[in-house]
C-alpha cells in the first residue's frame, strides 16, 4: 500500500498526505494568497516550552525575523474550540507573537493581540495588515 503524499514549499519536501496536513497545506495556499512570502513561513517549527518539545503548525515571520503569527491547524471536523486556542497560546508563551489564528479547514478563527489580550478579528489580514 502506497501512502498518500503532498509536497509542503515550506519544508520543500514530500510528507504524507495525512487530514491535518491537508488542512496545513490548504492554509499556506491561504497566507499565500494573503501577499505574505513565502521564505517568511515555516511549517512544523520546533520550540521548547518547559521541558517539553512543541510543533507549531505554521509560523508567520515578519520583514526582521521576528515571530508574528501562530497557526494551529487541526484536521476536519476537530473543534475549532478553547482547547485548541490553549494550545496556540502555549506557543505564543516562547513566541510572542501579534496574531493566532486557529483552523479545521472549515472554521478559521483569527486573533489580534491587543496589550496583554488577543481580541477577535473578524477576518484574515493581509500580510500588510499583519505587520502593522
Amino acid at each position: 500500500m502506497t501512502t498518500q503524499t503532498l509536497y509542503d514549499p515550506l519544508r520543500r519536501k514530500e510528507v504524507a498526505a495525512t487530514p491535518e496536513e491537508k488542512v496545513r497545506q490548504w492554509f499556506i495556499g491561504v497566507l499565500t494568497a494573503s501577499h505574505v512570502p513565502a521564505h517568511l513561513m515555516m511549517s512544523e517549527a520546533a520550540m521548547t516550552f518547559g521541558a517539553k518539545r512543541w510543533r507549531a503548525d505554521i509560523l508567520v515571520y515578519d520583514r526582521s525575523g521576528k515571530p508574528l503569527a501562530v497557526v494551529e491547524c487541526k484536521r476536519p471536523g476537530v473543534d475549532v474550540d478553547a482547547g485548541v486556542a490553549a494550545q496556540a497560546m502555549r506557543y505564543n508563551m516562547v513566541l510572542d507573537v501579534q496574531w493566532l489564528i486557529l483552523t479545521n479547514g472549515s472554521r478559521t478563527l483569527v486573533f489580534r493581540r491587543n496589550g496583554d489580550v488577543f481580541a477577535s478579528c473578524d477576518h484574515l489580514p493581509e500580510y500588510e495588515e499583519m505587520t502593522c
